[in-house]
């Protein structure tokens, strides 16, 4: 047999009152809860999916782990390579030389970051070549001096496959007249286009024997990147590599690399739950003023169930019972209209935007144009159960206050 508290709560929630008014509050409340839930799943999916696309963009021409040196480069750099190779939790490894110079094209400069890459090894760690929009990466090849620009870099310049660009940096040579900066003619046979700022408007490739003889680093790199088959464990293959490495080099991850990116992205999100939790706030507000209006009208009832024998406690259920029932039914509400909106929403987003004629975000001002969308499973249950816990904690306070009715106060006048 059913607990009678929940019989009769389950009853009260089913049946027609008196008071029309108080049936309405408790469809804004339910409303209201399954508001809150549907946001909070929606934006944290949507917040999910941008962070997704920048970690796919970023991390698609950056490598997973970087090994570097304190003097910033690796002299016999061949047998550290082997021992990153090795390494069953690597994929990909590939040895970089990094050097900071400026391009010039007929009266236009860009100052740019320089990398000297393997084009074969680079393929294999960042998927360089799958973002070529003209040329070929392999056009990389040592001692013809090609260079590969960012779309955004090339676009600043001027610059088209096939023309030449005149690349000067600070390593220079000592003349009677004083420094003077090394310079180097190049020939534009590539342009590749990542997506992200910071990479496609700055970032010039040219082979690694070149970017030796450019910089005066002789046989030595800069550095050795390596991709993992498991992104997620970057931190902890880094420690792993640390301790096989000499005493001279280390191992940053991705995530220390990128580390006051990620605690602002993880801070915004934080900040964002917490604001829209305050809806669902709101709602359990109404629940308190539904079950205060409903112990009002319930005073005879509450009067008579207490004579036939029925304890404060067992009141006090009754009453739990409404409440619980209401914050149910707004959570599931929320949680299905939440997980439907978020798988869908790279869908509703563009029909919206094409029935109104607008765009969300353009193109020519935001980095990503489109809304992804990224549902978690663990978002969703923990937005459900801070949403059950603040359903039920609104309602104590009015099933307490209904417990302490006495029976003679509350039959006095019927």
């Amino acid at each position: 047999m059913r607990p009678f508290e929940l019989f009769i709560g389950l009853r009260y929630t089913r049946a027609k009152r008196r008071n029309h008014f108080i049936s309405f509050i408790s469809l804004i409340s339910i409303g209201g809860i399954a508001l809150g839930v549907t946001t909070l799943i929606v934006v944290l999916s949507v917040m999910n999916g941008f962070q997704k696309e920048i970690h796919a963009r970023m991390l698609g021409i950056t490598p997973h782990i970087d090994v570097g040196s304190d003097t910033g480069q690796i002299a016999d750099w061949q047998p550290v390579l082997d021992i990153v190779s090795k390494d069953p939790e690597i994929s990909a490894a590939a040895p970089y030389v990094d050097g900071q110079g400026m391009l010039s094209l007929s009266d236009r400069a860009q100052g740019v970051m320089v990398r000297g890459i393997q084009p074969d090894a680079e393929d294999r760690l960042t998927g360089l070549a799958g973002k070529m929009k003209t040329g070929s990466l392999n056009s990389l090849r040592p001692d013809e001096f090609n260079i590969v620009l960012g779309s955004d870099l090339a676009h600043a310049l001027g610059a088209q496959v096939g023309d030449k660009v005149l690349l000067i940096t600070p390593q220079g040579q000592i003349t009677p007249a004083g420094m003077l900066p090394r310079l180097k003619q190049f020939t534009v046979t590539g342009i590749f286009e990542v997506g992200m700022r910071g990479y496609d408007d700055v970032l010039a490739l040219i082979n690694l024997g070149d970017a030796q003889r450019l910089f005066h680093m002789g046989s030595s790199v800069t550095g050795i990147g390596a991709r993992l088959h498991d992104l997620e464990r970057a931190r902890s293959v880094a420690a792993e590599l640390d301790e096989k490495l000499p005493k001279y080099l280390y191992a940053v991850d991705w995530t220390r690399k990128n580390a006051n990116y990620f605690r602002a992205v993880q801070m915004e999100k934080t900040a964002m739950f917490i604001i829209l939790l305050l809806i669902i706030l709101v709602a359990a507000f109404n629940i308190v003023s539904t079950l205060v209006m409903a112990v009002t009208d319930k005073q005879a009832d509450i009067a008579i169930l207490r004579t036939l024998g029925a304890s404060p406690l067992s009141i006090m259920k009754i009453f739990m019972v409404q409440g619980v029932v209401i914050g149910l039914t707004g959570t599931a509400l929320g949680v299905l209209c939440g997980v439907v909106l978020a798988l869908n929403i790279e869908t509703i987003v563009p029909f919206i935007e094409h029935l109104f004629g607008i765009k969300f975000f353009s193109p020519d001002v935001y980095l990503i144009s489109d809304v992804p969308s990224d549902l978690h499973r663990g978002d969703v249950l923990t937005v459900a159960y801070f949403s059950f816990v603040i359903s039920v904690l609104a309602t104590l306070y009015p099933s307490w206050r209904a417990s302490k009715t006495q029976p003679a106060e509350a039959l006095r006048y019927e």
